[in-house]
């Protein structure tokens, strides 16, 4: 595992203090979607912080891919999203998945989850639990915990584009469902699967490394007061290196003062 714990206290008018201490790892210089799984499956997003730049975290990545493509826990839903962090990318090899909107992100939840600290190969489960993320027993144990937990259904109706390189959806809820919350964040993600790559320098050269959905678009849309009443309208733009065959819709409501994700749905997007 390569650990930098952070730690980050914020002071009204003041400047953010952050210390670093590095434990093995770089210094940081048109239908609605049909789930596959049964319906009464409970969504449950496992984030994976990776980089094709750190040697321990191939097994973590063939861990969330093989755990997206099974489906294999019974009362779950798994929706991967594996994010490229860029703190890797001085020593060698640049990731060409990655980006400081996933660093961010792991930075963000280092402020709230207990035991955090910012590292790779790091998983967390539904933005409540995080651990290291090849521990496949463990993996599994929490994502079956997290679905237990009351969770609500994003479902998203495609709306015809009016570009050939644009998608739109309507989000609203299940009805079924209910959100609590007095205010979340909405959030968007794009991944694309079937992705790999030859890695020619750093602590992977020599090595192809096969990944599970990676996120290649990650937006925080608004804060919506709750309870929320929809529906809303999403609209994003495709990458010409993006294969739309390959690509998936994630939406998903988060707590906006704990990031703990409360609803989560998927679509394919049409080629």
């Amino acid at each position: 595992m390569h650990l930098r714990a952070t730690f980050i206290a914020a002071g009204v008018a003041l400047a953010t203090a952050l210390v670093v201490a590095l434990v093995g790892r770089p210094a940081y210089p048109p239908c609605e979607a049909k789930s596959s799984r049964a319906p009464s499956a409970r969504p449950v997003v496992v984030e994976l912080f990776t980089s094709e730049g750190c040697s321990s975290c191939p097994p973590a990545d063939s861990l969330l891919k093989e755990l997206s493509e099974e489906q294999s826990l019974d009362g779950a839903e798994i929706i991967a999203l594996e994010e490229h962090v860029d703190y890797w990318n001085h020593l060698g090899w640049n990731d060409p998945f990655s980006s400081p909107d996933f660093t961010r992100r792991q930075e963000d939840y280092a402020t709230t989850l207990p035991d955090g600290g910012v590292y790779t190969p790091q998983m967390i489960v539904d933005g409540r639990v995080q651990f290291v993320g090849s521990r496949s027993n463990e993996a599994r144990e929490k994502i079956r915990s997290a679905a237990l937990h009351l969770k609500s259904r994003l479902l998203l109706t495609s709306i015809t584009p009016s570009e050939p390189h644009s998608r739109s959806f309507e989000l609203r809820l299940d009805a079924a469902t209910a959100l609590s919350n007095s205010h979340l964040d909405l959030w968007l993600a794009v991944t694309e699967k079937n992705l790999q790559s030859h890695v020619s320098a750093g602590e992977n050269s020599g090595q192809t490394l096969e990944h599970a959905p990676v996120v290649r678009l990650l937006r925080k849309l608004q804060v919506v007061p709750s309870p929320f009443v929809g529906p809303l309208q999403v609209n994003f733009d495709l990458r010409p290196d993006w294969k739309p065959a390959n690509l998936t819709a994630v939406a998903f409501f988060a707590d906006a003062r704990t990031h703990q994700i409360v609803a989560a749905g998927v679509a394919p997007l049409s080629p």
